[in-house]
């Protein structure tokens, strides 16, 4: 079998159907599909249960909740695929993302991390576009150094719902980080990337959806540091050194995902110990990094006033 599909799944419901679907509309048919049942509280596992009945080469396997990454690396042991692709449940595929993915593979077998461009949708916002990567202008496929390619514009060139893996390098690196809760993905692609080749199709081939109610989504509290990338990157530290690219995304992912724990009143220390060891000279004069040159009641104000306005501009 070429090709393990590993949905993990809490609490969604309304999307997963959709996700199911376009994997079962692959033009690629060398795949099994195992979905992860994180503990849902809802129906989500029977509606995954029922989307999938008749499909022998799907299965729906359960866990008490664990975390996205756990259920991910559960779902690969489960698994048998010698390539593997990741698609969260409020996530879908084009028809054609196996069998593109799987030419990719013919003509670039060296590579240890498999990744096409994707469809950023958020409908809420009146927005859906392509993600840029930062390759040369009319870059098809090919190798690409992704350190440098995401240091030009901070736009992702590997996301989860559009990545393959070879089942080999995903056990190397030990798989998904089981302790984070978030930038797990951001941390295993990077872990793959510094060791191995990083083959790209710039051709949209999944969507990403960015209008998942709220109530279906991971955000709200602020999850402990330990669970964080962006408090957890100390092990790049050497590569940090040698790549000057590398250091430019570590340092931008801190700034940016560290806002909010640096403005709140239980992680403020936390975050300024990482953010203090940051040289923010080449980061001045970016939106990302105005919060601190502010006192932090400032920035707190600033942000309820953008809320404000936001939700006067969309109607949310």
């Amino acid at each position: 079998m070429l090709f393990s599909v590993i949905i993990p799944l809490y609490n969604k419901a309304p999307y997963v159907a959709k996700a199911i679907e376009s994997v079962l509309a692959q033009t690629f048919n060398d795949f099994e599909l195992v979905i992860v049942d994180d503990g849902s509280k809802d129906n989500s596992a029977e509606i995954a249960a029922q989307a999938i009945e008749g499909h022998d080469h799907c299965r729906l396997i359960r866990q008490e909740n664990a975390g996205v990454s756990m259920a991910r690396n559960n779902g690969v042991a489960s698994s048998q695929g010698e390539y593997l692709c990741f698609l969260d449940a409020d996530d879908w595929w084009e028809p054609a993302f196996l069998e593109e993915t799987a030419k990719l593979i013919a003509e670039f077998p060296e590579a240890g991390i498999y990744g096409t461009n994707y469809t950023i949708v958020n409908e809420t916002k009146r927005k859906t576009r392509v993600s840029p990567i930062g390759v040369e202008p009319g870059f098809v496929k090919g190798y690409i150094n992704y350190c440098q390619v995401y240091a030009k514009t901070l736009a992702m060139p590997l996301w989860t719902g559009a990545v393959c893996i070879p089942r080999g390098v995903f056990e190397e690196v030990d798989g998904f980080n089981p302790r984070l809760k978030m930038g797990e993905d951001f941390d295993l692609w990077l872990r793959i990337a510094i060791r191995h080749k990083v083959a790209f199709l710039n051709n949209p081939l999944a969507f990403y959806n960015q209008d998942v109610d709220v109530r279906h989504r991971a955000i709200g509290t602020l999850p402990p540091p330990e669970t964080q990338f962006a408090f957890c990157a100390d092990y790049l530290s050497d590569d940090i050194k040698r790549d000057p690219d590398l250091r430019h995304i570590v340092e931008c992912i801190q700034i940016i995902c560290l806002r909010n724990y640096y403005l709140s009143k239980n992680y403020h220390d936390e975050a300024k110990s990482v953010l203090g060891s940051i040289n923010l000279e080449p980061h001045l004069g970016k939106n990302y990094a105005d919060y601190l040159g502010r006192p932090r009641w400032m920035s707190r104000l600033l942000e309820r006033v953008a809320y404000g306005v936001e939700k006067l501009k969309y109607g949310r």
